[in-house]
C-alpha cells in the first residue's frame, strides 16, 4: 500500500498493491437493492381530460391506473362535481428482469375543474405534507425496523397546451409546491399544437418559471460522469418542459411496424419517436436514468428542509457544539474570550448606570436648588411688600402726631389768650 496524496481533513489517499476486494461493494448493495424492491411514488396533477391516465399507463406498459369512464373521459369530467380536489391513491407490484418496483400513483381528480381555482393548490400540498410528518413520526419511533415511505418522489404537472404561456393557477401551484416535490412540467396533449406551437409554448413556459423563480427538478452531470451521460442529461434538460403525447393503442404503419401512437386523417403520431414528442426522454429521465437521483433529492434535500422548520417551529434547537471536537485549550482560550467579553459588557452597562444616576441627581439638584431661589424670591418680595407697608403706616402715624401736637399749641394758645382779657377786665 502505498500514500498517493492527502484529502480532506487530514486523510490520505492509499494506492493499494494488491486486490483487497471493497470494490465489489457496489455489487452488493445492487443485490441487496434487487432483493428488497424500490419504492416509487408518482404524483400527477392536471385538469381533467388531459390525458393524465392514459400517459401513466403508457410509461409502464401496463395498466396501473384504471382508465376512467369513457363517457367522462371524453367531456372532461370527474366524479360528482364537488368542486373540491380529490387526493386518490393507486399501487401496482411491477416486476422488470428480477427488479421489483412498487409502484404508487397519486391522482387529483378536480384540481382546476371549479370555477374559482385560487386555493386549489392546497389540498395537494397538504397532502405532501402529510407525507412527510408520518415520515417523520415513523423515524421518532423506538423501534424503527420498518418504516414505510409514502413520500411523494415527483410530480407531473400538466400543463394545458393554450400556446400562450402559463395561466395563473399554473404559476401559483407551481410556487407553492416547488419547496416540497421535485415538480416536472409537462405540456399536456402535444399533438393539439404544430412543431413550431410547441417550440414556442414552451419558451413561454421557461421564460414564465424562470421570472416566478420556480425551481423544477433538472438533471444535473458532476465529475463521475462519462461524456455520453453528459450529453444525454443535456439532450433530457432541453427538452423541459416535455411536450408530450401518450397512447395504450398499437397503430400499424403503412411499412407494416405496429407503434404505439395516435391516428389522424393527416397521419400518425408515434409515441416513441423522438421526432414527433419527448415521450421518450421523459420516460428516460423518470423510469431510466434519474429515478433514484428523485428518490434521492426527496430524502436529502426536500424532506430534510421540511424536517427542519418543523422541528424548529417545534421548538427544537440543535447544538453544533457536540458534533465538534473537544479541544481544551482552544475551549479555555474561548471561554476566557467570553468572559472578557461578558466583563466588558457589565463594565460599560455600569458605567451608563453610574452616569444616568448621576445625571438623574444633578438634573434633582438643580430643580430643587431652582425652587429654593424662587421661594427666596417669593419670600423677598413678601418682606419688601409689608416693609412698605410699614413705612406707609409709620408715615401716616407721624402725620397724625404732628397734627395733634398742632392742635394742642392752638388750643394751649387759645387758653392763654382768654386769661389775659380776663386779667385785663379785673
Amino acid at each position: 500500500m502505498q500514500t498517493t496524496g492527502t484529502s480532506g481533513a487530514g486523510a490520505s489517499k492509499k494506492k493499494m498493491n494488491g486486490y483487497v476486494g471493497f470494490s465489489n461493494y457496489p455489487n452488493q448493495v445492487h443485490r441487496r437493492s434487487v432483493k428488497r424492491g424500490f419504492n416509487f411514488t408518482l404524483m400527477v396533477v392536471g385538469e381533467s381530460g388531459l390525458g393524465k391516465t392514459t400517459l401513466i399507463n403508457t410509461l409502464f406498459e401496463s395498466k396501473v391506473y384504471p382508465q376512467k369512464d369513457t363517457e367522462d373521459a371524453r367531456s372532461g369530467r370527474t366524479s360528482p362535481q364537488t368542486g373540491t380536489v380529490e387526493i386518490t391513491s393507486v399501487s401496482a407490484d411491477i416486476v422488470e428482469n428480477g427488479a421489483k418496483l412498487r409502484m404508487s400513483v397519486v391522482d387529483t381528480p378536480g384540481f382546476g375543474d371549479a370555477v374559482n381555482n385560487d386555493e386549489a393548490w392546497r389540498p395537494i400540498l397538504e397532502n405532501i405534507e402529510s407525507r412527510f410528518d408520518a415520515f417523520l413520526a415513523q423515524e421518532n419511533r423506538v423501534n424503527r425496523s420498518k418504516i414505510a415511505d409514502n413520500r411523494v418522489n415527483a410530480l407531473l404537472y400538466f400543463i394545458k397546451p393554450t400556446g400562450h404561456g402559463l395561466r395563473a393557477v399554473d404559476i401559483e401551484f407551481m410556487k407553492q409546491l416547488h419547496t416540497r416535490v421535485n415538480l416536472i412540467p409537462i405540456i399536456a396533449r402535444a399533438d393539439t399544437l404544430t412543431p413550431r406551437e410547441v417550440e414556442q409554448f414552451k419558451a413561454r413556459v421557461l421564460a414564465d418559471i424562470n421570472f416566478h423563480g420556480i425551481h423544477t427538478f433538472k438533471p444535473v452531470s458532476d465529475q463521475f460522469d462519462d461524456p455520453e451521460t453528459i450529453a444525454d442529461n443535456k439532450a433530457i434538460a432541453g427538452k423541459i418542459p416535455f411536450a408530450v403525447v401518450g397512447s395504450e393503442k398499437f397503430i400499424e404503419r403503412a411499412d407494416g411496424m405496429r407503434v404505439r401512437g395516435r391516428e389522424y386523417p393527416w397521419g400518425v403520431i408515434e409515441v416513441e419517436n423522438e421526432q414527433h414528442n419527448d415521450f421518450v426522454a421523459l420516460r428516460q429521465m423518470l423510469l431510466r436514468t434519474h429515478m433514484e437521483e428523485l428518490r434521492d433529492e426527496t430524502d436529502v434535500s426536500l424532506y430534510e428542509s421540511y424536517r427542519t422548520q418543523k422541528l424548529l417551529a417545534l421548538g427544537h434547537v440543535q447544538d453544533n457544539a457536540v458534533f465538534r471536537e473537544f479541544n481544551p485549550r482552544q475551549q479555555q482560550e474561548e471561554d476566557e474570550r467570553l468572559h472578557t467579553a461578558k466583563m466588558h459588557k457589565l463594565e460599560t452597562e455600569m458605567a451608563a448606570v453610574f452616569k444616568q444616576k448621576v445625571q438623574e441627581k444633578e438634573s434633582k439638584l438643580k430643580q430643587s436648588e431652582e425652587e429654593l431661589h424662587s421661594r427666596h424670591m417669593q419670600m423677598k418680595a413678601v418682606l419688601e411688600k409689608q416693609r412698605h407697608e410699614l413705612e406707609e403706616k409709620r408715615m401716616r402715624l407721624g402725620q397724625g402726631d404732628a397734627a395733634a401736637h398742632a392742635a394742642y399749641n392752638e388750643s394751649v394758645q387759645a387758653g392763654s389768650s382768654k386769661d389775659k382779657k380776663k386779667n385785663r377786665f379785673f
